[in-house]
């Protein structure tokens, strides 16, 4: 009856950890393909492009930026991002760091940079750049087995 115990017991702790271990690999592999959205999502912003991050976004999605209610992906980069780009002549982010919190079939995200926005020369020759402090807040969602952007949120501030 003893071994019949211990047999029952090691059975269930064996079959514990390999379900602990199976999940912590999923989550491992589920938060490097929500980083690789976010970092897909900015490498496009810093080489002044959209091409290619209409899929990294739901088509339902809602994006927030300063305060303001920008509507879905699509309408944000017809009416307001996408505009701007094309008057960037560079757009880089330093000190990025990204948090990433996977709860499937939704993932959340924090990320804090320093971005640097060279506007393209005016008539006169004259250049501006914008210098500010960031941050961005998102909620992806596992559709189909792909993660994408359903909500994001971003804010700045002038560096100090």
């Amino acid at each position: 009856m003893k071994v019949l115990k211990l047999i029952t017991l090691m059975t269930v702790l064996i079959t514990t950890v390999n379900f602990t271990n199976a999940q912590n690999s999923e989550d491992t592999i589920d938060k490097q393909d929500v980083i690789e959205v976010m970092k897909s999502y900015k490498d496009a912003l810093q080489n002044l492009t959209t091409e290619g991050t209409f899929e990294l976004f739901a088509k339902d999605s809602e994006v927030y930026e300063s305060g303001g209610v920008e509507g879905s992906y699509t309408h944000y980069i017809e009416h307001h991002l996408g505009p701007e780009l094309g008057h960037f002549k560079s757009f880089v982010f330093s000190d990025y760091e990204i948090d990433v919190q996977v709860d499937a079939p939704y993932a959340f995200t924090t990320e804090t940079y320093i971005y640097t926005i060279v506007l393209i020369p005016d008539d006169k020759g004259n250049s501006r750049t914008i210098k500010k402090k960031g941050v961005a807040t998102s909620i992806l969602k596992k559709v189909e087995g792909k993660w994408k952007i359903i909500k994001t949120h971003s804010s700045s501030r002038n560096k100090k």
